[in-house]
């Protein structure tokens, strides 16, 4: 059987050259001179007025560090989705309260905490960490992308209780005395696309001590101090892994993907809704 009829290339068919010949291509054409092409409309797509875009959220270093519960909105999950507790925004003398008061209001549930965070307040960070350290959560670093509004935005209130969220690592940030706070979690981890960067930022005694307590490695505490405040120093997923700070090479997906709750045992921070597990357990209509 003869598939192809010649070992040419599609420039027999196609190429500048073929028209000039004798007899002309059945492919080819002459357009006349006169002919003039024809004008094509350039529209400008308006923006629709009842569609406006989305007013940027607050800057993280422009706000103090707040904190809420988010579910995972991602719809692989439904029913049973991960939740967390974001972190976000520079943390501030009452910062270790409120945490506190939020994991109250949870009970016993053990969700991880998400933290995008310029630094701030030392001594609040210190405290922060332990209370994260004396309740047993895991920590990383990333950024919340809220589904329907931005708890930093006036009217943004969360259903029963809860936001509805995606985790990133890109665009995430852990600068000087978030660093402490991470340090209190049980596992903890900074994914590929997340910065992390220290510098010296005083306390030192009452800072080594802490981070002795949380078991660091001394290398986290020197390449604090090496790096002076006006020059911050990025440190790489390798070096972090190499102090004892992280404990793996995973990202926040390890404690907020859409496919943790799939697995066994379930993570703590897995919930079915009432809502859907009442919907779930409905007969069917017929």
């Amino acid at each position: 059987m003869k598939l192809v009829t010649s070992l040419g290339s599609l420039d027999l068919l196609t190429e500048k050259s073929m028209c000039p010949r004798r007899p002309m291509p059945a492919n080819c054409r002459e357009v006349p001179s006169n002919t003039k092409p024809a004008e094509v409309a350039n529209i400008e797509a308006a923006p629709s007025p009842t569609a406006p875009a989305p007013a940027p959220g607050p800057r993280i270093q422009d706000q103090e560090m707040r904190f809420v519960v988010v579910r995972g909105s991602n719809p692989l999950c439904n029913p049973d989705c991960p939740e967390w507790i974001s972190a976000e925004g520079t943390i501030a003398a009452g910062s270790a309260g409120e945490l506190r008061q939020l994991l109250d209001m949870l009970g016993g549930r053990r969700l991880p905490v998400v933290v995008n965070s310029p630094g701030g307040d030392v001594q609040a960070a210190l405290a922060a960490g332990r209370l994260i350290r004396e309740r047993g959560l895991d920590v990383a670093v990333a950024r919340t992308d809220f589904l329907d509004c931005d708890p930093g935005k006036a009217g943004c209130e969360p259903t029963e209780g809860l936001y509805s969220g995606l985790t990133i690592d890109a665009g995430a940030r852990c600068d000087a005395a978030c660093a402490v706070m991470i340090a209190g979690g049980i596992r903890r981890f900074v994914g590929a696309d997340a910065h992390f960067l220290v510098h010296s930022i005083g306390m030192e005694e009452k800072v080594r001590a802490y981070l002795d307590e949380m078991a660091i490695g001394s290398g986290f505490f020197v390449a604090m101090q090496s790096a002076q405040y006006a020059k911050h120093s990025e440190l790489s997923q390798g070096e972090l892994r190499e102090f004892g700070f992280t404990t793996g090479p995973q990202s926040v997906d390890a404690l907020t993907g859409a496919t943790i709750c799939k697995s066994s045992p379930k993570p703590d921070n897995c919930r079915v809704l009432p809502a859907a597990n009442a919907e779930a357990e409905a007969p069917a209509k017929l």
